[in-house]
């Protein structure tokens, strides 16, 4: 987990499938200079948290621990903001644990039933298709994950080798590649799609970056309709992957929606 500033409202950032909490190192020290204090948390299995043995890496699961999180960090209630399937992770949160979440963004969320992105849906079919190489030790998590990390966003100056390196590095190694396959398992879109969108009470801010080739583009006009104070935001000429791209823009609608005079 990486802190960002001390005091103000706390808010919780989440990442999603294939990064972590290095994702928000370009949004977390911008809400920390508006005097705010920022949580970049890496969920369970994912960049350098833990992998217990047996533990469960699936959204519900995942809420659960964030929820564990925020007590542990003495956070009673704050923003929460979730990207793609950490959005999952936030929404299940925020209509679960209502009482904890002050306010809610979801950049590029999952939803619904289109929890399983075709990000997903390709290294869910690559499991039993490379088990045997994953065994021996011969596949390497750079053909897995480089492909999804080069299409989250719009360009290839925008996700470098160098940048690249820095999310496969939770992954090196037979084992690392085991537990990328193991965590696109975990993602089942059970755990979204009976969930009760209306007992959200916080306002929300849906962003969504126009470029995102995984999910459907018709999920953040569902998410506005579905919650009762939601709001939407589209960024053309961005994919998934806002904190990459659009940092700055981002940060700034974050605190403006904070504040309550966003005019989106």
């Amino acid at each position: 987990m990486d802190r960002f500033g001390h005091g103000g409202t706390p808010v919780v950032l989440i990442h999603g499938f294939g990064t972590s909490s290095f994702l928000w190192r370009n949004v977390g020290p911008a809400i920390a200079l508006a005097k705010h204090t920022a949580f970049a948390i890496d969920m369970l299995g994912y960049g350098e948290s833990d992998r217990p043995y047996e533990a469960e890496f699936d959204i519900a699961a995942q809420a659960e621990y964030i929820d564990r999180a925020l007590t542990a960090l003495r956070v009673a209630r704050g923003v929460v903001v979730g990207i793609d399937v950490g959005g999952g992770v936030a929404l299940r949160l925020a209509a679960a644990r209502p009482e904890r979440v002050e306010r809610l963004v979801l950049i590029n969320s999952v939803a619904f039933d289109c929890v399983q992105g075709k990000d997903i849906k390709g290294l869910q079919r690559n499991t039993a298709r490379f088990a045997l190489r994953i065994s021996r030790g011969v596949l390497g998590a750079a053909p897995l994950l480089t492909p999804i990390l080069e299409q989250a966003v719009t360009s290839a100056e925008r996700m470098p080798p160098r940048l690249q390196a820095r999310y496969l590095a939770p992954y090196v190694g037979p084992e690392g590649v085991s537990h990328l396959l193991t965590l696109a398992r975990s993602v089942q879109a059970e755990h979204l799609e009976d969930l009760d969108l209306g007992a959200i009470l916080a306002p929300t801010l849906v962003v969504w970056g126009e470029e995102d080739p995984f999910l459907d583009g018709k999920l953040p006009e569902r998410l506005v309709n579905a919650i009762p104070d939601a709001r939407l935001v589209r960024l053309p000429n961005v994919g998934r992957l806002v904190p990459e791209e659009a940092p700055d823009e981002l940060a700034r609608m974050i605190l403006e929606f904070m504040a309550g005079r966003a005019a989106f």
